[in-house]
């Protein structure tokens, strides 16, 4: 048995976990665990790196399977040979297990290109589908699940099936794409990739003065750019609430690099400050450090500044950086909080700062973005409108702020996201997710005594 966080560091879970390495055990795995599985049972879930915040990847009194075992790169297909009709789209084909990082490590050399980033490359593939990631071209892009071609799904009854978005088991592809991993294991996918002629990027930066003033930047400017996302001050108050760093970006190509850099214009280094030990005391984030962070990320960057060129890590993943930086916020961890609020919605949007900035409870990594279309998963949390993150150290009262957001989002039909989620209750889940009775028939017809749970799927009586 072992016990298992997410990547908040809390509500921790004693599990059995095993870890298959073909497909092959993987499914006796399951078949094994659906002979045994009964009302008093505890079912199984999938695990993979762990970078879910909450508790959707682990399974108190019953068996995960990490699936960090299954990482095949099976096959890539640069598609240089046109098809018929003048294009055909470069593929690979991974196994679950398959982490971004290892990926595109794999592929840059090829000038190709994973369409959709999270905010950390620690995250496996199967993970991507189950949570349906996005990144930051939401906006023109979609997420994850927009840009697989095919999946393999082990489903109860021990029997693999090739779903595709829009073949005869579409409603099970789609369940499963945002699904937490509740339809079944995904074994292997097939996932459209990009072409890139360098691994950089040019990134156009602005400061903005408060909340208003980004947001009107974000309105004017976002659809010009592939890439859009927004650091925003969530401790300051009054006229400065808000204040926030915006970066703009897109794939640069061969002429805009400097000589140096295009001498090797696909070459990626992964830089790396060690790993963050695990000394700190709770309370290091707190009113004086969290007001000295954001006054000195807000002033580090530019007051505007043009087509600057910055790799994978500075623009992407600067948290990768140290590995387990989680650690930071001492052994009581911290909730991350994301929600979407509809276009439209600004007046509530604006309020839900206020309520953060004067709450007495204190965010340092704070992200703001524009979604654009939502996808067909029954469960993706993307959907057009307003997206913020925060992350909050774990203290007494957080409760009460988070179910006064609660409401707000509520109030104007938002969503929180269950990556994140750890506190959210089952009445609140079902309203803000109102195709949930849908995924629940999908569900019952390929799981029908439900192997495959978590303790995310028991709290929110999914």
């Amino acid at each position: 048995m072992r016990r298992l966080t997410g990547w908040g560091r809390t509500m921790p879970a004693t599990t059995e976990v095993a870890r298959p390495v073909t497909v092959d055990e993987t499914i006796d795995l399951v078949r094994e665990t659906s002979r045994t599985h009964g009302p008093r049972s505890r079912g199984l879930t999938a695990r993979g790196l762990g970078r879910s915040y909450g508790d959707p990847a682990q399974n108190s009194g019953g068996l995960t399977l990490d699936l960090t075992g299954m990482n095949r790169i099976l096959a890539v297909d640069a598609a240089a040979d046109a098809a018929d009709d003048g294009y055909r789209e470069p593929t690979v084909v991974v196994e679950a297990g398959v982490d971004l990082d290892t990926l595109m490590k794999v592929l840059l050399p090829f000038g190709l290109w994973i369409p959709v980033l999270p905010g950390t490359r620690q995250v496996t593939v199967g993970g991507a589908i189950g949570s349906d990631v996005h990144g930051k071209n939401h906006h023109t892009q979609g997420s994850f699940g927009n840009h697989v071609r095919s999946l393999d799904l082990l489903t109860a009854d021990g029997q693999v099936t090739t779903l595709t978005p829009d073949g005869p088991d579409a409603d099970l592809f789609w369940a499963t794409v945002g699904g937490m991993g509740l339809t079944g294991i995904v074994l292997r996918a097939t996932v459209a990739l990009q072409r890139v002629e360098t691994a950089y990027f040019l990134v156009d930066t602005d400061r903005c003065a408060n909340l208003d003033e980004l947001m009107a930047q974000m309105v004017a400017r976002d659809d010009d750019h592939t890439y859009s996302v927004a650091w925003f001050d969530a401790v300051t108050t009054g006229e400065r609430m808000g204040r926030a760093v915006l970066t703009l970006g897109d794939k640069a190509r061969l002429e805009d690099l400097p000589p140096r850099l295009a001498a090797d214009p696909l070459a990626f280094s992964a830089p790396s400050l060690g790993t963050v030990p695990a000394v700190f005391p709770n309370g290091m984030v707190n009113a004086m450090t969290a007001r000295l962070f954001s006054e000195a990320w807000f002033r580090k960057a530019p007051a505007h500044r043009v087509g600057e060129v910055q790799n994978i890590t500075q623009f992407f993943h600067p948290l990768d950086i140290a590995q387990n930086w989680n650690r930071g916020y001492g052994p009581g961890g911290f909730l991350q909080y994301q929600f979407v609020m509809p276009f439209g919605a600004e007046d509530a949007f604006r309020r839900s700062v206020e309520l953060i900035t004067g709450s007495g409870h204190y965010s340092c990594l704070n992200v703001l973005k524009r979604f654009g279309q939502g996808n067909a998963g029954m469960l993706s949390f993307p959907t057009p409108g307003w997206t913020l993150t925060a992350d909050f150290p774990i203290k007494p009262g957080l409760e009460q702020l988070c179910d006064a957001l609660d409401q707000l989002v509520l109030s104007v039909g938002g969503r929180l996201y269950l990556a994140k989620d750890s506190r959210m209750r089952a009445d609140t889940f079902a309203t803000m997710y109102p195709r949930l009775e849908e995924f629940r028939r999908v569900r019952e017809r390929v799981d029908p005594t439900g192997l495959f749970t978590s303790d995310l799927a028991r709290r929110l009586e999914i």
